[in-house]
Order: structure tokens, then C-alpha cells, then sequence
């Protein structure tokens, strides 16, 4: 049975995973992420193995091992340091390793401000190391729904073998909600197939993440690949408000999402038909959600310079419906902010 508490948004993804049999942390404190390692650090009673890296390529190469290995295993940083985890995001990727890495996105480039953006959602998206590939990414708009995908976040990535992102922000991180905490689960996963625990006699099992010349790589690739397009084909998630009789749709994730809801109320308070829709998956981009929606207007809204707008005109017939506001800085998007650029872009 679920249990009722009332959580800052770090410490209860913290707990989350933990209940989810995520008993093994490695983290290079980042603002503001610090409270997810800071929570594992506090909860060494229960099992927990937490180190504090020299640094995040420590800790990301660290996921490597403790995957192989079969164990439930995450980390949490935010956009410096998940830059400097991307050669070890493409190996893992490549050795079919499943872990979960915690984005808790803050503005950039470069340092940045410590408050909020969504400014990591090319990096998260595209696979910010090298080569063909792509990480399942889930984005949360309520500390509630953080709860959830963090569980969710494990199976996923123990269903196809590969790293999972989750993609929040500074503002969840750090605000308050009462959420419903799942119960921890009573048996640990083995999270792989063989996991390596050493040599035993005469067997031997060893991850390789390279290829015997290039017709053996290029085999690899592709079951990199078609495990990609079973992914796109099956793990495509949103929310659609109010969108059957919507004239115009706000497209929004994460804690934008949460001001442009109330847009939509505020509009069709004035007789305004509009709708939302929500992508929860990043990647892959829910597309099926816009596959029935000809003839309607999109309005992108983001904090970042307008990233997921090359998206939305990927998944609309007629790429000049999609029009755009965003927000760079580290300041949140008012609604009615969001409702005044909304009324101008179409005449409200």
C-alpha cells in the first residue's frame, strides 16, 4: 500500500528509487542535484552502497560496472556534469547496460544559473556522445509523476537493456507535494542476462564494445537500431487535455507543462477552443499523439530557446501551423505570460 508523504522533489525521487531496488549510488554533488546523493548518503542503513566520486565521469563509468554486474544502479547531476558523462553514455549504450542517470536541469551553456531551464532537452534527446544511438528520456511535472517514472525509469531500462534518462528540472527539484510513495519491492532484480561476478572455472563472460572489422560492427549497430525503432514503436507517452474540439494546442513538458495548463483553462474561460498536449517520453517523441490532429495550430512552449519545436514540426502535416514561446534565463514562465504571447501569435 501506498504511503502518503510530503517530500522535496529530489529526496522523493531519492526514495522512490530506493523502494524501486536501487540500492547503489555514485554522484559528484551538482546544484540542483545535491539533495539526491546527499539523500542516499543518509540511508546507509537500509543497504545502500554511496560514493562521491572525483567527478562525473567517475560516477557515470562507475554505472558501467555496477550494471554488469546486475545490480539496480543511478545517478543525479545536472547539465555540466551530464556533459562530461557522455563518452560513458554512448559505451553503455553500446554494452546494452541498463542503468538510470537523473538530469535536474539548470540554464546554460557553459555554467549557467543554478534555477531552471529546459535547456538539456538536444543533449537528453540526440545522445550527446558519439555515434548512432538514443536513450529512452522521461520528463515529470509533478514531484507525484517523478515518483512514478523513477520505477518506471528501471524497468525500462531492464526491459530493452539500455540507459533511461530522466529529465527534470530545478523548480521540481526543489519545491514540495504530497505524494503517494509506492512500497519497496520485496525482491531485487537481477537487471541482466549474465551479469559478470567473476571468473568461475572455466567459464567466461565479458562485455565488448567493439567490433571484429567493420562488417561486425556494423551488425552490432543494427540491433542497436532495431532495438530503437521497437522502442519508438512501443514506449511513446503523453497527456492530451482538452485537445477533440481544440482549435489551437499548446505543446509543453515538464514544469512548463503545469503554467500552460492553466493557460488552457484561463482560454476556454474566454471561449477560446484550446487544448494541451504533454510529452512525457522526450525520446521517443510521442509523434502518434499529433497523428489525428490535421488542420489545428501548435503553440510550443518551452524554457530554452525552442528546442522541441523541431519536434513538433517533425510530427505535424503542415510545418507552418507550429508557431513558439519560450523563455531562457533561469525565471519560470508565468501563465499569463504564456496566455499574452498566445493571444498575439493568433488574435485572441
Amino acid at each position: 500500500m501506498a504511503e502518503k508523504l510530503f517530500m522535496q522533489g529530489n529526496k522523493a525521487l531519492a526514495e522512490a528509487a530506493i523502494r524501486s531496488g536501487c540500492l547503489y549510488f555514485y554522484g559528484y554533488p551538482i546544484t540542483p542535484s545535491s539533495e539526491i546523493p546527499e539523500y542516499f548518503a543518509s540511508q546507509k542503513n537500509r543497504g545502500i552502497t554511496y560514493v562521491q566520486a572525483e567527478s562525473e565521469v567517475a560516477a557515470f563509468n562507475m554505472l558501467a560496472g555496477t550494471a554488469a554486474a546486475g545490480k539496480r544502479v543511478m545517478t543525479a547531476t545536472s547539465g555540466p556534469g551530464f556533459s562530461l558523462g557522455q563518452e560513458a553514455m554512448s559505451y553503455m549504450t553500446a554494452a546494452h547496460l541498463p542503468v538510470v542517470v537523473v538530469n535536474i536541469m539548470r540554464p546554460g551553456p557553459a555554467d549557467g544559473e543554478i534555477t531552471v531551464s529546459q535547456g538539456d532537452y538536444f543533449q537528453a534527446t540526440r545522445g550527446g556522445g558519439h555515434g548512432d544511438y538514443y536513450n529512452i528520456v522521461l520528463s515529470p511535472w509533478s514531484i507525484q509523476e517523478e515518483v512514478e517514472l523513477t520505477r518506471l525509469s528501471f524497468e525500462l531500462a531492464e526491459k530493452y537493456k539500455s540507459p533511461v534518462v530522466l529529465l527534470s528540472d530545478g523548480k521540481i527539484a526543489k519545491m514540495m507535494e504530497s505524494v503517494d510513495m509506492p512500497e519497496a519491492l520485496e525482491k531485487l532484480p537481477v537487471t541482466v542476462d549474465q551479469p559478470i561476478t567473476g571468473r568461475r572455472g572455466d567459464k567466461v563472460h565479458f562485455l565488448s564494445t567493439c567490433g571484429d572489422g567493420t562488417k561486425d560492427w556494423a551488425e552490432k549497430v543494427h540491433v542497436l537500431l532495431d532495438k530503437f525503432d521497437k522502442i519508438k514503436a512501443n514506449e511513446q507517452r503523453w497527456e492530451s487535455i482538452m485537445t477533440d474540439d481544440a482549435d489551437t494546442i499548446i505543446v509543453a513538458f515538464g514544469i512548463m507543462a503545469r503554467s500552460a495548463r492553466d493557460v488552457v483553462k484561463a482560454a476556454r474561460a474566454d471561449g477560446h477552443k484550446v487544448g494541451m498536449i504533454r510529452p512525457i517520453t522526450l525520446w521517443p517523441f510521442p509523434e502518434k499523439a499529433f497523428s489525428s490532429l490535421d488542420g489545428k495550430k501548435f503553440f510550443v512552449c518551452e524554457l530554452n530557446a525552442g528546442m522541441m519545436v523541431e519536434d513538433v514540426k517533425l510530427s505535424v502535416k503542415n510545418k507552418d501551423d507550429v508557431s513558439f514561446f519560450g523563455k531562457v534565463g533561469g525565471d519560470l514562465a508565468s501563465p499569463e505570460e504564456i496566455y499574452e504571447s498566445l493571444r498575439k501569435q493568433y488574435g485572441f
